[in-house]
């Protein structure tokens, strides 16, 4: 029986490559978003090659197809899609190489768009946090308002810091610690865990809303598997409700203008974390608590910080004045 001495495919070299990744316990979201990108460059690459993507090798994909495929789909991309396509193809290459399924990696010779570090999108307004959770404590409009479940959603987000994906995978037994030393085991981007603290106060409103969960769905027998949070039909909280609790609850606060464009769970994380910033956690405190995985994000909170601390001070009205003055003493001269 002679070996098999055709190049390997392209597709069957994908499917390899999401199954080394499988340990890596990626989010859903990620994997998406890797089959996505890998997906749509690749029906380029085809085009550009001339045959069906089934049929396409991976010694066809070199430098001259994939700038040409990358040409196409910077079109009508932005930036930030295009580097995340990019990072998305020079891993699954590296992959290949340390697979032994090609020599090298063509990706170098790919252009890559240079992407601005982003800034924070925190809540505006040195109040908006207080005043978003007194909104929601005493809010009673709406068709079966459940205040407890929603402070305790919003105060979590505000006093934690975790993101929309970490705080919809809590469960009951998430909560650790004796009363008093609560803390929350967390389970975040590529599964990896950490423990965030929970005060008193946090703790406090978890447990009202517990007590009020068990008086609505009093048939319940929530093990510690059971989701933490809750809909109004007590199955796990979505997504798209997560949205909706937060979305609502800062209009009804009116305070929806207080948030960037295009931000809203993540402005919540975003608050928290500048917030520490000002309060002056350092850099490492600040990846550990929210679970960054380079301490360059972390450190971006305390830049933009300083900015806006520079800002501030910049709009005293004695500034004003002085301006007024020099420009009086130079009009003199």
């Amino acid at each position: 029986m002679t070996a098999d001495h055709s190049p390997p495919l392209l597709l069957d070299a994908i499917a390899a490559f999401f199954m080394a990744r499988k340990p890596r316990k990626d989010s859903p979201h990620t994997t998406a978003a890797y089959q996505r990108d890998l997906d749509t460059v690749a029906r380029l690459c085809a085009v550009h090659v001339g045959a069906p993507v089934e049929e396409l090798a991976l010694p066809q994909l070199d430098v001259a197809v994939l700038r040409a495929a990358f040409a196409d789909y910077a079109d009508a991309r932005a930036k930030t899609s295009i580097s995340r396509a990019w990072s998305t193809w020079n891993q699954f290459f590296a992959f290949c190489v340390s697979d032994g399924r090609i020599a090298g990696n063509p990706m170098a010779g790919v252009a890559r768009p240079r992407v601005p570090r982003r800034a924070p999108k925190p809540l505006r307004g040195e109040d908006t946090p207080e005043r978003l959770l007194a909104a929601v404590s005493q809010r009673r409009d709406g068709r079966d308002p459940w205040p407890e479940r929603d402070l305790a959603v919003l105060a979590t987000l505000l006093l934690t810091g975790v993101r929309s994906a970490e705080l919809l995978g809590l469960t009951l037994s998430s909560l650790v610690g004796p009363a008093g030393d609560r803390r929350l085991h967390v389970v975040g981007k590529g599964g990896k865990s950490r423990s965030v603290p929970v005060e008193k106060p946090l703790e406090s409103v978890l447990e009202a809303y517990l007590a009020s969960r068990r008086r609505r769905f009093p048939t319940s027998r929530a093990g510690a598997a059971a989701p933490l949070f809750v809909d109004r039909r007590n199955e796990a909280l979505q997504r798209g409700g997560l949205q909706y609790l937060v979305r609502t609850n800062l209009r009804s606060a009116g305070l929806n203008d207080r948030r960037a464009s295009g931000a809203l769970v993540h402005a919540l994380r975003h608050t928290y974390a500048t917030r520490l910033a000002e309060d002056g956690a350092s850099a490492s405190e600040i990846m550990a608590l929210l679970g960054h995985v380079s301490i360059t994000t972390s450190q971006s909170y305390i830049d933009a910080t300083a900015r806006e601390q520079r800002a501030a001070a910049g709009a005293n009205r004695t500034y004003r004045v002085v301006r007024e003055l020099l420009t009086a003493s130079l009009a003199d001269d």
